[in-house]
């Protein structure tokens, strides 16, 4: 089963053509030949992307589970900040400002600041076989999962906290609103991209309607059509501009889904 998708209207960043992306229902299908999207809030859709695969509707579900609190894969994860809320569940209260499917949040080890999605985990559930946290390899914004992740299951702990909730909403506030796809590269250790980027003078650097903001210097946003050409153009003038003044070699957060670019 297929599903036409327009990314720039279904994409974060708003770039991106029409693509017919595979519906993922069982893992009888040949998933190893595609690219599993999430939410599509950190991915930068190219005009010759992969084949791409979404989860079904039916990975989005939440239940509580021999005392762990079960997640499939296509779950927003704004879903389950208010289910932890109405439930007074703890340790999720970062999701509010953290979108995308809860596979997707898992695979990239997604977080704020010290906080990670992986805190709080206890096992992984994929096409292959069911991954307990120790078997994992993680870090900062990575995992090895290979294969697609149906569900995931995390500890329970009751006390959701407001004054977390308040103190995340501080942390996105320097953040802009317009369409980005999130952070654009990773920081580097002991640094940060967005003051590597302004350093070299690139913040509020335009090129059509792409621009690195102006608000935070590591969100690449489009101000209305902007091309996937000058996403990919900033992109690599960021890096070279970075190399060259700081010797150091950024890293995209941003997934370029483009042959040959992946």
């Amino acid at each position: 089963m297929y599903k036409s998708v327009d990314f720039s209207k279904f994409s974060s960043i708003k770039v991106g053509s029409k693509v017919d992306v595979a519906i993922l229902k069982d893992c009888d299908f040949n998933y190893k030949e595609y690219y599993l999207l999430g939410g599509c809030n950190n991915v930068l859709v190219g005009n010759n992307p992969p084949k791409l695969m979404m989860l079904d509707k039916k990975f989005n579900y939440i239940k509580v589970e021999n005392n762990l609190l079960k997640v499939g894969g296509a779950t927003p994860s704004g879903r389950v900040f208010s289910f932890c809320k109405k439930h007074n569940i703890a340790n999720f209260e970062f999701l509010a400002h953290l979108p995308g499917k809860m596979g997707g949040v898992v695979f990239m080890n997604a977080g704020l600041k010290e906080f990670e999605v992986f805190d709080n985990l206890v096992e992984v559930t994929t096409c292959k076989n069911v991954l307990q946290k120790k078997d994992i390899d993680f870090g900062y914004r990575y995992t090895n999962i290979l294969e697609p992740i149906l569900e995931v299951a995390f500890e329970l702990e009751e006390g959701f906290s407001e004054d977390k909730v308040t103190m995340f909403k501080k942390l996105r506030a320097n953040q802009p609103s317009t369409p980005s796809a999130g952070s654009c590269f990773k920081n580097p250790k002991n640094d940060y991209a967005g003051r590597l980027i302004e350093a070299v003078g690139l913040k509020g650097f335009r090129v059509g309607a792409m621009e690195f903001s102006k608000q935070h210097a590591n969100f690449l946003v489009n101000y209305g059509g902007g091309s996937f050409e000058d996403a990919i153009f900033l992109i690599e003038e960021a890096k070279k501009r970075v190399l060259k003044q700081f010797n150091i070699k950024l890293e995209c957060e941003i997934k370029i889904l483009e042959k040959g670019k992946i």
